[in-house]
């Protein structure tokens, strides 16, 4: 299929990453999108395909991965765009606590290994003379150690440099770690609904919620797609979107 933009968009199903695929489609976007769950959005024919799959376990990932390769394969654009939305802040609890390996591993699997295996499909699938970009949902949390976050902020500082050897193997390749900010997504109502003991920084974002201080995913959508659109995307691999405020 022709089109001039194919963006791929992983955790599309809520949140921060729903309204980026309906901001996407609305400008136009072929949208190809992964979540564990079903996900309608009332496209045009043609215009969205998506993979229902579980970024959190290695085989389902891989899956996508074999999937996605072959979607961006039958796709002609002057733009290819990937956007790797899907985390989760889970397991929540001071270091001491972390004794689940399977709730640990689980994370990592989805925040960083699956960001690994679904850009290693994009760049294979995506040909090398089109426009193509790479965008990773990272969070200050990844560059600043928060108490009770030692799975989720590893993760994310993990994304972080992953980013900046992407963009030391492929130099011509637009790339970036972004945070996004605090968005009043149903992950922040999670991280609100955690305890005091475990994570002790709850009152801040209790606080941030009450004297809505929290963006919305519509506007923090809106202000991601337009540095996508920049020509400053890329300048900076590691990168905040308050930045461009």
């Amino acid at each position: 299929m022709h089109t001039s933009t194919l963006t791929v968009l992983s955790g599309a199903s809520r949140g921060l990453g729903l309204s980026l695929a309906r901001q996407a489609l609305a400008a136009g976007h072929q949208l190809i999108t992964l979540a564990r769950s079903e996900l309608q959005l009332g496209a045009p024919q043609g215009a969205h395909q998506h993979l229902q799959v579980d970024l959190a376990s290695a085989e389902g990932a891989q899956q996508a991965a074999k999937a996605l390769q072959a979607l961006i394969s039958q796709t002609q654009a002057q733009r290819y765009v990937l956007i790797n939305n899907a985390g989760t802040v889970d397991p929540v609890g001071q270091a001491s606590h972390l004794l689940d390996a399977q709730a640990i591993t689980q994370a990592l699997q989805l925040n960083v290994a699956s960001v690994m295996s679904l850009t290693a499909a994009f760049l294979q699938g995506a040909p090398k003379d089109a426009q193509r970009q790479v965008l990773n949902i990272s969070s200050g949390a990844g560059r600043k150690p928060v108490s009770g976050w030692a799975v989720y902020g590893c993760s994310k500082a993990a994304l972080d440099f992953y980013t900046q050897t992407l963009k030391l193997e492929n130099p011509e390749l637009a790339v970036c770690s972004l945070a996004p900010g605090v968005v009043d997504t149903d992950m922040q109502g999670h991280i609100r609904s955690q305890s005091r003991d475990q994570f002790p920084n709850l009152s801040r974002f209790i606080d941030l919620h009450q004297q809505g201080q929290l963006s919305s995913p519509d506007d923090t959508a809106e202000r991601i797609l337009r540095h996508l659109n920049s020509p400053d995307f890329g300048q900076h691999v590691l990168d905040d979107i308050r930045h461009y405020e």
